[in-house]
């Protein structure tokens, strides 16, 4: 029997060096749409309220996923880019051969998460794309993701692993996504701002949008709008205690 042939590596285009990140329980892997984007929508097309606080979908199927959020908005941009979640504490069936055995399945993959708004000039990046699959919230996965990317972010390219050296990661939330805003803080984010009527929530259905009226005579009258919670963790808080916080939370 012929070994399969795992699919060719998702051309990444973005302003910092890309490359799998991990700990004890959770790694995350650079997103490949041959590996990573059907399992995604298998897990959750069932669940729109997933991104009832998101610019961005429900998708009709992994292909609209793949165009839309993949080609349309990430690899286009060199500002961002897209990680798979792998659960490594999650048990899977020994695959009959070697190359299955690496690839993810529904057992473990978790969902994504990954960086936007990247900029080598200014020496920032925000975290972002969190979509958590239901079987995986609540639980160790996000404090986990969230603290690898910050480590990645914010650590010295002298350290081991070498981090980035930025100087700012920034979170932003919708006002009604409390869950979100309690991660970050959680995580040592601080609040800096309410950007208020940040932005259309384009369909608008299934979405939670900030509870106002548009004015009579808007010219999108049948969108929603946004206020949208700025927060921040930034060198200086990550030294002065964050790396520690960070370091606590995912190794509890």
């Amino acid at each position: 029997m012929s070994t399969p042939t795992p699919p060719a590596p998702f051309d990444v285009n973005f302003c910092f060096p890309v490359h799998e990140l991990e700990n004890e329980r959770v790694k995350l892997t650079p997103f490949i749409p041959a590996q990573h984007a059907e399992l995604f929508f298998q897990g959750s097309s069932s669940h729109p309220e997933l991104y009832q606080h998101l610019p961005f979908g429900p998708f009709s199927s992994s292909t609209a996923f793949i165009e839309q959020l993949v080609h349309g908005r990430i690899q286009p941009n060199p500002g961002y880019t897209l990680y798979a979640i792998i659960d490594k504490t999650r048990t899977r069936p020994r695959a009959s051969d070697r190359t299955n055995a690496l690839l993810p399945s529904s057992i473990d993959f978790a969902g994504t998460i990954g960086y936007l708004h990247g900029s080598p000039t200014h020496l920032s990046v925000e975290i972002g794309f969190i979509i958590i699959l239901p079987p995986f919230q609540r639980t160790h996965v996000t404090t986990n993701a969230v603290g690898l990317l910050l480590r990645h972010a914010l650590d010295l390219p002298t350290a081991t692993p070498p981090g980035l050296g930025l100087r700012r990661v920034q979170w932003q939330s919708s006002e009604k996504n409390e869950a979100s805003i309690r991660v970050a803080e959680r995580m040592g984010f601080k609040r800096e701002g309410l950007l208020r009527w940040d932005r259309v929530y384009m369909g608008g259905q299934g979405k939670a949008g900030n509870g106002e009226d548009v004015r009579e005579g808007d010219p999108m009258p049948d969108t929603l709008g946004r206020h949208t919670v700025l927060l921040a963790l930034c060198w200086d808080d990550w030294e002065n205690g964050g790396r520690e916080r960070v370091a606590q939370l995912t190794d509890r």
